[in-house]
């Protein structure tokens, strides 16, 4: 049996459409607003049909010297070209982008994971500094 850590896979995002590409500003100010964007499928598209495609994406920020994340937020993404005509019918697609902010007076790291239907668990991480 692995550990879930072992589930959880990561690669450069240059070369890998899984992963979950984070940007923000790596010098912040305390606080104000700090604006994330995380992306899967920056420079290699990821597919966003029935069969596969991202379920979610979730963000996380650990001030440094803190034990524990906290959850800034869990984005799902819920239409998929799916309808009632069948897989692939709609028009419609979610695309796995998210923008959210926060507030911090400490710097520490963002973590972000995204869930791909076929593919599993990705993830990525960015530190940033608050002054």
């Amino acid at each position: 049996m692995s550990d879930f850590k072992d589930l959880i896979q990561s690669a450069d995002w240059k070369q890998e459409k899984h992963v979950p590409v984070i940007d923000v500003s790596e010098k912040n100010k305390k606080k104000e607003d700090i604006k994330v964007t995380i992306k899967v499928g920056k420079e290699i598209p990821h597919p966003n049909t029935t069969e596969h495609h991202i379920r979610w994406i979730a963000v996380y920020f650990q001030p440094h010297d803190e034990k524990f994340p906290y959850q800034i937020g869990l984005f799902e993404f819920s239409t998929h070209g799916e309808s009632i005509q069948g897989p692939n019918t709609s028009t419609v697609f979610t695309q796995p982008e998210v923008v959210c902010h926060f507030i911090s007076e400490k710097s520490g790291t963002i973590f972000a994971t995204s869930y791909c239907n076929i593919h599993g668990l990705w993830k990525s991480e960015k530190e940033i500094s608050v002054s």
